[in-house]
């Protein structure tokens, strides 16, 4: 039971970027409806639990939600490029390698030899996998193809960046995740109504993508519940699960086309970004 419980976040996780683009609306309104729903669900959790919002949990869980928003915003950009199959294996690579680094120089997360090279073992396979993950289509003459690819890739930086101080900022002030769970949904409606409203995204699509947010409070709700239940390390590999069920529900549920030799690649790569997330869960164990 507890280790389902843990696949829950994978589950929920990997399945919002789906949702998102199944229910249509472009980025803009998907970001802004996505935060809409993480902040109904967490106002129901705050009325439950009734956590201490001091001014350090309310400032640190806003600053993390209006990163959250970033990352959120520009991973959907990103999509819109190159679709779901490619970018979410890459994005999840790039936030397991900014997320390890930082736990290395800031947290000293690395402090045994096997840790280490479990660490760099992990580094290599993320840096296989994307590869892996973003081969070209050469059947087909496709010139704008490595031209989305590159703003894919700089815009997936950004995203990663966001997501970046968005894990981070929690833990670098010691707050508890289920009192930030509030204040962060608060940060993250700020956060999408900045990087938005020029776009004019309050619409129906806003409102058919609370379901999407919904999900990812969901999901996030059930990694706290796991982590004192099956530990930090083992509940922070499964929850990369989720690359299984957002990339391949891009070639099957939305009908990304990819040739033969893309397909196996797309496989290859994610069991590569997959180990390196355990490894990594391992390492910091």
């Amino acid at each position: 039971m507890d280790i389902f419980l843990a696949v829950l976040p994978a589950i929920f996780w990997g399945s919002i970027v789906l949702f998102n683009v199944k229910l249509g609306g472009g980025p803009y309104s998907q970001t802004l409806g996505t935060t809409l729903g993480a902040l109904i669900f967490s106002i129901g959790i705050y009325i439950f639990v009734r956590p201490d919002l001091t001014p350090v949990v309310l400032g640190v869980g806003i600053v993390s939600g209006l990163f959250w928003a970033l990352g959120q915003t520009n991973q959907l950009k990103s999509i819109e490029l190159m679709g779901v199959s490619k970018t979410m294996p890459i994005s999840t690579g790039m936030q397991l390698v900014s997320t390890a680094l930082f736990g290395v120089i800031v947290f000293h997360e690395w402090s045994t030899t096997t840790s280490i090279v479990l660490g760099v073992l992990a580094l290599v396979c993320i840096i296989i996998g994307a590869i892996l993950t973003s081969l070209p289509n050469r059947d087909e003459k496709q010139p704008n193809q490595a031209n989305d690819l590159k703003k894919g890739i700089f815009i997936l930086l950004l995203s990663t960046f966001g997501y970046l101080v968005y894990v981070v900022v929690a833990r670098l002030f010691n707050v508890d995740g289920w009192a930030a769970l509030f204040p962060q949904a608060i940060g993250m409606v700020l956060g999408g109504i900045i990087l938005t409203f020029k776009h004019k995204p309050f619409n129906k699509y806003a409102i058919r993508n609370i379901l999407p947010g919904l999900i990812w409070a969901a999901g996030n709700m059930f990694l706290f519940i796991s982590q004192p239940r099956v530990g930090v390390a083992t509940s922070f590999s499964l929850s990369q699960m989720g690359i299984i069920i957002s990339t391949l529900g891009g070639i099957f549920l939305l009908g990304e086309k990819k040739t033969k030799r893309q397909f196996i690649a797309i496989i290859i790569g994610i069991a590569f970004i997959v180990a390196a997330g355990f490894m990594l869960g391992i390492a910091k164990a």
